[in-house]
């Protein structure tokens, strides 16, 4: 058969041919102020975002589901409404000792069977133990003993947030079908979550032992996509850490087997993954990524990061701009996260 026939042939030429209309070209501060101005603006609509807003109510009426004091911090479980019908479940963890508002640390997890829980360090046994100890999974318990206010939601998908047949067949995620569906009314399910941190974010701002003027967001693999597109979006996080995530559309998105989630329609269209990942300059950014992993590949990764470099070089702040890699595969490497969080949360002190 003729190659030309493959479908790995077309989408190959389909790269080639993209000129992206938001590709980063700045080349001084008034020109970096223009492009993230007119780019965010495209991207929230190709997301979906003013769709969703639209909808949305001022009201977050939030509903305590009850909260547990464990050896050092407190863990509630609560829900907001995020859009008339639906609500984010999620997880609040805070210490046990805490004088004033801390900085929060805002935790999506990927595709884990069991959702917040795993970033909360919660496991059904010693599989589930083990599995969190060694790909250091438990985000949300990390950033709380770091000496940070912790917000552990479920990501529309998993968990409760499945559609009900999901649940009764034990399915892993309902992704598929919720972007599906998603694409029916204008909208894409990254879009939604992200607007989903946007209403966790409005809830903190009500909480007195949160400082909402500093806010980060982390998570791995698909907390990672989450991330960074929210932080893209939406200019109240001030520090982004995405893990297992940031590559080239072309290396991993475009080039290896993903859950559909992961897709924007025309995202192409407008830029690479890094001029997504522009879009939060000059705020702090650090890419954690496995040298070993295999659907991010560290191709991909090192480019990436060598062209968001050039952003934050325009913007005047390439030191805010990291790369930590792991030495291993497809899972989260804490050891440079919580220091980088600490510099530019708590200042040159370490303390909140």
């Amino acid at each position: 058969m003729d190659n030309a026939l493959y479908a790995d042939t077309y989408v190959a030429t389909l790269l080639k041919e993209q000129q992206p209309r938001f590709r980063f070209q700045a080349q001084s501060p008034a020109e970096f102020d223009a492009w993230q101005t007119a780019f965010r603006q495209e991207l929230e609509t190709l997301l979906g975002i003013p769709r969703i807003r639209a909808r949305a109510t001022g009201d977050l009426a939030p509903v305590c589901h009850g909260q547990v004091r464990l050896e050092d911090h407190i863990r509630e479980t609560w829900t907001i409404q995020s859009e008339p019908g639906y609500a984010v479940p999620f997880f609040l963890l805070r210490p046990l000792e805490q004088s004033g508002p801390l900085p929060l640390v805002l935790t999506p997890h990927g595709h884990g069977k069991d959702g917040k829980d795993t970033y909360a360090g919660i496991y059904r046994d010693e599989n589930g133990h083990a599995s969190i100890a060694e790909g250091e999974r438990d985000v949300a318990l990390q950033a709380v003993r770091a000496g940070y206010v912790a917000i552990a939601m479920d990501q529309r998908g998993f968990t409760v947030t499945k559609f009900k047949q999901d649940i009764v067949d034990d399915k892993n995620n309902s992704c598929q079908r919720m972007q599906m569906h998603a694409f029916l009314f204008g909208r894409t399910l990254i879009g939604e979550r992200c607007w989903d941190i946007s209403r966790l974010i409005d809830y903190a701002a009500t909480r007195p032992e949160i400082d909402s003027s500093r806010i980060a967001i982390t998570g791995n693999s698909g907390g990672g996509t989450t991330s960074l597109f929210a932080a893209a979006v939406e200019t109240r996080i001030g520090v982004a850490v995405p893990g297992s995530y940031f590559c080239t559309f072309a290396d991993s998105i475009a080039a290896v087997s993903h859950c559909a989630c992961n897709y924007v329609p025309g995202i192409l269209e407008l830029g690479e993954m890094y001029d997504v990942a522009g879009l939060i300059a000059p705020r702090p950014f650090m890419a954690v990524a496995g040298r070993e992993d295999p659907i991010f590949p560290l191709k991909g990764v090192r480019e990436a990061f060598d062209k968001l470099r050039q952003v934050y070089t325009v913007a005047g702040v390439p030191e805010r701009c990291q790369l930590f890699l792991g030495d291993g595969g497809h899972r989260y490497y804490k050891a440079d996260v919580w220091p980088f969080m600490d510099r530019w949360l708590k200042g040159a002190s370490g303390q909140a």
